[in-house]
């Protein structure tokens, strides 16, 4: 089994950018997006063999995630509890037969962290959600997390200490998050590796320098260790300031 999780930072931009192109070639079994931004009706994606299912924010233009699935669910939903992500559309639980797939879009704590108490509130949320299932069936939680968790998952990890996205509080949350049972899949794989990034500022040459972060994950519980393939950072890929990941499973 295949997976595939991206943020597209504005799917209609990223179709006419070579999306469909990636989408058909890696023939994907689930393929999960993030930061849609756009409302219903405003794209028609013919993907042949694949069920769709959106979240859309209810701001224009804004967040939003969908899954394309070729095995149809048991069953989709949205958002976690109340005024959890809903109105961003953040969230989407699909289940399976023998696991949960969790896409998320996690919200940004912001240049001068004002949603920081927000993005910490999530987490809590998040990972109860993720623990309330994982009591039922194996997860597979995967998307745009907004964290790099250590120094290794950045380029320039000195000088962003205590910024979005590598504040202590939010590393301390991913910690807590794979102290409770999940794993990071591709460290799982590659723990030493550097220069290992899904996103990058578009400022001028810096994906090029190669001056990057690594915010898009693949994590799953425990349970399927054994059923892990590899982990893949797709960096060559564009078409948005994130790249793909990948996550294949026996």
């Amino acid at each position: 089994m295949k997976l595939v999780s991206w943020n597209v930072n504005g799917l209609r931009a990223c179709v006419k950018k070579g999306f469909l192109d990636y989408f058909n070639d890696i023939n994907a079994d689930i393929f999960c997006v993030q930061e849609t931004k756009l409302q219903e009706g405003q794209i028609s994606l013919e993907l042949e063999g694949y069920h769709q299912y959106w979240n859309y924010a209810k701001k224009k233009g804004y967040s939003g995630t969908a899954v394309f699935t070729k095995s149809k669910p048991l069953s989709v939903s949205y958002g976690v509890g109340e005024d959890n992500g809903e109105d961003e559309g953040r969230i989407l639980t699909l289940e399976f037969d023998d696991f949960f797939l969790v896409n998320v879009y996690t919200p940004n704590s912001q240049r001068d962290l004002a949603r920081i108490g927000y993005r910490l509130e999530w987490e809590d949320r998040i990972l109860q959600h993720l623990k309330e299932l994982d009591k039922k069936k194996p997860v597979i939680f995967c998307g745009d997390l907004n964290v790099a968790h250590h120094e290794i998952d950045l380029r320039n990890p000195k000088s962003n200490i205590g910024n979005s996205g590598f504040t202590g509080e939010e590393r301390g949350k991913m910690t807590t998050l794979l102290g409770s049972g999940f794993i990071d899949s591709f460290r799982h794989f590659y723990p030493q590796q550097e220069g290992a990034y899904t996103w990058w500022s578009y400022m001028n040459k810096v994906r090029e320098r190669n001056i990057g972060w690594r915010i898009d994950y693949f994590i799953v519980s425990e349970a399927l260790k054994d059923r892990l393939k590899n982990a893949e950072i797709h960096c060559d890929i564009m078409g948005s300031d994130h790249c793909p990941v990948t996550l294949e499973l026996i």
